[in-house]
């Protein structure tokens, strides 16, 4: 007998004795617990560290030893946690383990790209790491879950929270969500280095009308189902251990209180195993919604939907037990949402261990560890992605004097972005700090504020009141725009450095103009009229309307908020230490009123197929239909040219297994090394439903040299050609099929081919 398949059937008969020991584990400990100790184990608090330090609140402290707390978000560190943990594991009744959740969203000492820049990578093996790097230093440091990955699709950059997700694209996000959750989770969830995974925010979240957060959503289920619902279904068959709860509605109905969402689709179709935590206070807020009378309500109307344990309100806690006494409630429904939190608890091994190996010693040995930063420059570099690059301005050469200005030049706490966990921005390097590095301080690297982030001091002010952390220099805006004039004179080239504060994006960070402050326009304005050729590096957490950045700008450069490694992951390929490989994940506007703007329209019955004098299209008057800079786009040093598509047939049976390939030579032409990102789309010609113009179906990235050629093949199975009909089934119809591909969604070759009956 072979080694594989007789330890393959060693996991066959150790599999179900260790589900039944679970099982019978959890059994008795069900039938020891009172239900306010249940009702308990399905309300978490938050220890408002970041406000407040590692303090035990007394209300806390004697609600966890009666019982009746079982997870505490928000707390980190060894020592502090264990504290809460023994309050709970020494001096409660059952010594039930708490479970500490954190946002750990894109790194949590070492920090990452946000997740949108990081998706703009399209290296899914650099996504998963990220991913293991933060389970590893959060764990580390007491975390036991995060609540990521936020998978939600938005095509509206107005919503601030687009800087938590991947983008535009269903198919490209729900493989980034499953990365994500191999990454926190890997295959065993009970290693010390594992974090359970969270897919919020179920669902349709990215989707509110206006943009405004928190706002409702409405769309048509068809639409729900195609391009919305994708990336939870595959972060949960990846293995995803929890799910989270939308602040949203869809179609009337708050998502915290839709049973058909939580467990019609949720359990039922999906067959989800795991436990449904609420957002922050989303129980309490079904009351707001206008579809409960009160506190009371409001908690039997989110738990009898689907929702397992609610955060932060207390409701589950406060009202549960009366319920189940006037039979409001089942003892079944009780027990069946402890039994879920209690099995990711025993899944995680904390009833083995309720500290799970942290320790002060092991933190320190991975928070911000050489090799997690050196992983994070790499992984930034990776997110950069170049919008313009006229005459060929970038790489910058290195024996020119090089004016960094701007207000994001010497920037720190903006480079993190939001929702940085315990990151430390005074261990982020600055772009001006990279540079210099890079290329030593002296008189090569000038320096210039030129401007502040902002002048609207009401909106400084209240941003800042929110943990914006927003600088101000005090001097009159002209006289810091003429400090960068006489800079930029005394230099060959200038690196202006603007963007959005990380509190302007985000979550509870809408905005209706994405353009970049009035003030940095008027700083980019004067330094043109230096004749100085200017790189405009972009440190943002949205996509934004750059139509005349664009015009004033030589090269225009993507950063997003790269994390810790920023400043030398910008240096690296201003420098052109690195060739940038960065593709959009979301479309850029030409102006705010195209939004919505996505590549996967459909055509109406009007296209605007020409800038012809046809009036009578589906147009506007003001302004193109297409994006400034589209889906998938992004140059390099070097250029790519691609050969028409070859097909392996010319026909693709409707049978499950059949495959065509689609085989195309890709070149390098220019002079530098690069990675492309080659692009496959599809396009259903005729169908019974109106379909979109394309849709991502692979991508592949292919790293070659100058010169070098290299044939590339990926496949097209009937799954790829599948989408949902009127009824909600999921089918493929025979007929004519496009296939397209490229180096992002407008520049392509195309080639058919005909599904056809078995």
């Amino acid at each position: 007998m072979s080694f594989r398949l007789s330890a393959a059937l060693i996991l066959l008969v150790c599999l179900p004795a260790f589900s039944n020991e679970k099982a019978r584990f959890i059994d008795s400990l069900l039938r020891k617990m009172t239900v306010e100790e249940k009702a308990g184990q399905l309300t978490q608090y938050s220890a408002d560290m970041e406000k407040t330090g590692p303090q035990i609140y007394d209300g806390y402290e004697a609600e966890i030893v009666k019982g009746r707390v079982g997870s505490i978000f928000n707390a980190y560190t060894p020592e502090y946690t264990r504290r809460l943990q023994k309050l709970a594991v020494e001096r409660s009744r059952l010594k039930i383990p708490l479970i500490f959740g954190y946002d750990v969203i894109h790194g949590h000492r070492t920090i990452f790209p946000i997740p949108l820049g990081e998706s703009a990578s399209w290296d899914l093996h650099a996504i998963e790491q990220s991913a293991r790097i933060a389970a590893t230093e959060a764990s580390a440091d007491g975390v036991h879950w995060t609540f990521a990955p936020m998978v939600d699709i938005s095509r509206d950059p107005r919503w601030g929270r687009v800087s938590e997700g991947a983008g535009e694209d269903p198919y490209l996000g729900s493989k980034i969500a499953a990365a994500r959750v191999r990454g926190f989770q890997t295959k065993n969830l009970a290693s010390e280095s594992s974090v359970l995974a969270t897919v919020k925010h179920f669902a349709a979240y990215g989707a509110p009308e206006g943009g405004r957060d928190y706002n409702v959503v409405d769309m048509s289920d068809v639409r729900l189902f195609e391009d919305y619902l994708p990336p939870y279904e595959a972060a949960i068959r990846e293995g995803a251990g929890s799910v989270m709860t939308a602040f949203n509605e869809i179609a009337g109905v708050p998502s915290t209180s839709n049973r058909w969402l939580l467990t019609d689709l949720l359990r039922g179709l999906w067959k989800f195993a795991g436990f449904v935590v609420t957002d922050y206070t989303a129980v309490q807020e079904l009351v707001q919604h206008g579809v409960a009378a009160n506190d009371r309500e409001a908690a039997r109307l989110g738990f009898t939907a689907g929702a397992d344990m609610s955060m932060q309100d207390g409701l589950f806690g406060a009202h549960l037990p009366e319920l189940i006494k006037e039979r409001t409630v089942s003892m079944e429904r009780l027990d069946q949402a402890v039994r879920r939190v209690l099995e990711a608890k025993y899944d995680l091994g904390l009833f083995k261990d309720p500290y799970r190996g942290a320790s002060e010693s092991k933190a320190n040995g991975v928070l911000l560890a050489k090799a997690h930063r050196e992983k994070a420059r790499d992984i930034a570099r990776r997110s950069i992605v170049l919008l313009k690059n006229e005459k060929n301005v970038l790489p910058l050469d290195r024996r020119a004097t090089i004016a960094v200005i701007g207000p994001m030049a010497k920037n720190q706490r903006d480079l993190i972005g939001n929702w940085s966990a315990a990151g430390d921005y005074k261990k982020t390097v600055s772009l001006y700090q990279g540079l210099t590095e890079a290329l030593g301080s002296g008189e090569k690297v000038l320096y210039a504020r030129g401007s502040n982030i902002l002048e609207d001091r009401k909106l400084i002010s209240f941003l800042n009141e929110h943990l914006g952390a927003i600088e101000v220099d005090e001097r009159a805006p002209a006289e810091m725009i003429e400090e960068a004039v006489e800079v930029a004179r005394r230099s060959d080239v200038v690196v202006l450095a603007l963007g959005e504060s990380q509190g302007m994006s985000g979550e509870a960070a809408s905005r209706t103009r994405l353009r970049l402050p009035e003030n940095q326009l008027d700083l980019l304005r004067a330094l043109k009229k230096t004749g100085r050729p200017i790189v405009l590096v972009l440190m943002n957490g949205r996509p934004l309307v750059l139509e005349t950045e664009s015009l004033l700008s030589d090269a225009v450069l993507e950063t997003w908020f790269l994390g810790t490694e920023a400043g030398r992951a910008i240096a690296d390929v201003l420098l052109g230490d690195y060739n940038p490989s960065g593709k959009l994940t979301m479309s850029f506007p030409a102006h705010e009123g195209q939004i919505p703007i996505y590549y996967s329209m459909t055509k109406t019955g009007r296209p605007a197929t020409s800038t012809g004098s046809n009036k009578y299209v589906s147009r506007y008057l003001d302004a193109p239909n297409e994006p400034l800079y589209p889906f998938g786009w992004g140059l390099s040093y070097t250029s790519f040219e691609y050969s028409d598509p070859r097909l392996s047939e010319k026909t693709l049976r409707m049978r499950d297994g059949e495959t065509l390939s689609v085989i195309f030579t890709l070149t390098n032409t220019g002079r530098f090394s690069g990675e492309e990102t080659a692009q496959l789309y599809v396009r259903d010609v005729s169908a019974s439903m109106t379909r979109p113009l394309k849709q991502l179906r692979g991508f592949k990235k292919v790293y070659l040299n100058p010169g070098e050629s290299r044939e590339v093949e990926m496949r097209i199975t009937l799954d790829d050609l599948k989408f949902f009909n009127r009824e909600l089934k999921r089918i493929a119809e025979p007929g004519e099929f496009e296939v397209m591909v490229g180096g992002n969604s407008n520049d392509l070759k195309t080639a058919s081919f005909w599904l056809i009956k078995k």
